[in-house]
């Protein structure tokens, strides 16, 4: 977050979703290459599809 405060951009690429999410504004998910899910990260967090795919709930 010290790094958003400080106006920096940064791309995280993580395989752990609840780890990444929760340090996000914004979240992505791609599968076979392509973006099938984007949105701010609390939404993400929130959604359905994602818990149940990438985040072992539901």
């Amino acid at each position: 977050r010290n790094v958003s405060a400080q106006g920096i951009t940064i791309l995280l690429v993580e395989q752990n979703a609840k780890l990444a999410l929760e340090a996000a504004h914004r979240g992505y998910v791609m599968e076979s290459g392509l973006i099938t899910m984007e949105g701010k990260a609390g939404e993400m967090l929130n959604d359905p599809r994602v818990k149940a795919a990438y985040l072992g709930e539901g």
